[in-house]
C-alpha cells in the first residue's frame, strides 16, 4: 500500500483511501482473517481517529496516517486480535479495555448477559463468575438497577483489565477468587439473586483460531479434557450462593448442549432448567431456578 508522495519526509503527502482499503481487505483475506473488509475499515477508522461510519466521507489521507494504517493491517495479518490493535472490544452498549492476558469477550455471550439483565430486579445482588474483562457484570450494572454486582476473576492480568473497566461503576465489587473453591463468597451464601458465568469450556485439544491459540489466555479458553472441569464446580457453587427462587445462567461449548443442562438437573437443587441457542442456532447456555 504505497502512497502517492508529494512531500515524503514530512507526512503531509496524500493518498486515496478507497484503494488503500481495498488492498488492506485483500491482504487480510489472504492471511485468513474471517471478516477482512470489516477489519480493514475498523483499522482505518482507528488510524484516522474517526468512527467507521465517517470513512465514506473521507477521500484522501495523509502519508503518516496511511503508514499507521498499513502497520495495523500487517499486525492483523499476523493474526493479532483486532480488539488488541484497537485496545477495546465492543460488548452490548460498552467499550471494554482489552489486551494481552485477558479473554476478548465474544458476541454470543451478549445473549447470556441480556438474559441476566432481564432477570435483575432493582436492588438485586448479582454474581458474575470468571468475569474476565467484566463484560457480563458491567452490562448488568449498565442496563439494570442492581444493588450489588460481584465480579470474580482469578488471573492477575485479567484482574487489571477488570478493575479498570469496572472503575466507572460504583455498584460493582471486584473479587479475586477461584470459582472452583466451594468456599468462595461464603458470606453471600443463600443471598444471591442472579448468578452468571462464562467459564473456560473448550475441551482440551480442540483446534481454535490463531487469535485464540496465540493471544487469549489458555486458562480462560480450555476447560479440561471434556470442557466441563470448571462448569461442574460452578453449578455446585451456584446452588450454594443462590437464594430460593434465584436464577443461574452458564455459557458452554456448542458440544455441551445436552451435558450442561443434564449436570444442572442432576445437582437436584434446581428447577426450570432451560437450554438456550445462540443466533446461529448452536447450543450456547443453560439457565435454571434455585429450588
Amino acid at each position: 500500500m504505497t502512497p502517492t508522495h508529494e512531500h515524503p519526509s514530512d507526512g503531509t503527502e496524500r493518498a486515496r483511501l478507497a484503494p488503500a482499503l481495498a488492498r488492506a481487505a485483500a491482504r487480510l483475506a489472504e492471511a485468513g482473517v474471517a471478516s477482512p473488509r470489516v477489519d480493514a475499515e475498523l483499522l482505518a477508522a482507528h488510524a484516522l481517529g474517526v468512527g467507521r461510519g465517517r470513512l465514506l466521507l473521507i477521500d484522501t489521507v495523509r502519508g503518516n496516517e496511511l503508514r499507521r494504517f498499513t502497520e495495523l493491517v500487517e499486525e492483523r495479518a499476523r493474526r493479532i486480535p483486532l480488539q488488541h490493535l484497537l485496545g477495546t472490544a465492543a460488548f452490548r452498549h460498552l467499550e471494554l479495555e482489552v489486551g494481552d492476558g485477558v479473554f476478548v469477550p465474544r458476541p454470543e455471550t451478549e445473549l447470556l448477559a441480556g438474559w441476566g439483565v432481564e432477570r435483575t430486579a432493582p436492588g438485586a445482588t448479582v454474581v458474575d463468575l470468571c468475569s474476565g474483562t467484566g463484560a457480563i457484570a458491567l452490562s448488568i450494572a449498565d442496563e439494570a438497577e442492581p444493588g450489588l454486582v460481584i465480579a470474580v476473576e482469578r488471573a492477575p492480568a485479567a484482574l487489571e483489565y477488570l478493575r479498570r473497566n469496572a472503575a466507572a461503576f460504583g455498584v460493582v465489587r471486584v473479587v479475586e477468587g477461584d470459582v472452583t473453591d466451594p468456599g468462595l463468597l461464603a458470606e453471600y451464601r443463600g443471598r444471591v439473586d442472579v448468578l452468571l458465568c462464562n467459564p473456560p469450556y473448550v475441551p482440551d485439544g480442540t483446534a481454535v483460531p490463531a487469535e485464540v491459540a496465540e493471544h487469549d489466555p489458555a486458562e480462560a479458553v480450555f476447560g479440561g479434557a471434556d470442557g466441563l472441569a470448571v462448569i461442574r464446580p460452578v453449578i455446585a457453587l451456584a446452588a450454594s450462593l443462590l437464594r430460593p427462587g434465584g436464577t443461574v445462567g452458564i455459557e458452554h461449548d456448542d458440544v455441551h448442549g445436552a451435558e450442561v443442562p443434564g449436570l444442572v438437573r442432576a445437582d437436584g437443587r434446581f428447577a426450570d432448567v432451560v437450554a438456550h441457542r445462540d443466533l446461529a442456532g448452536r447450543p450456547r447456555f443453560a439457565t435454571a431456578r434455585r429450588r
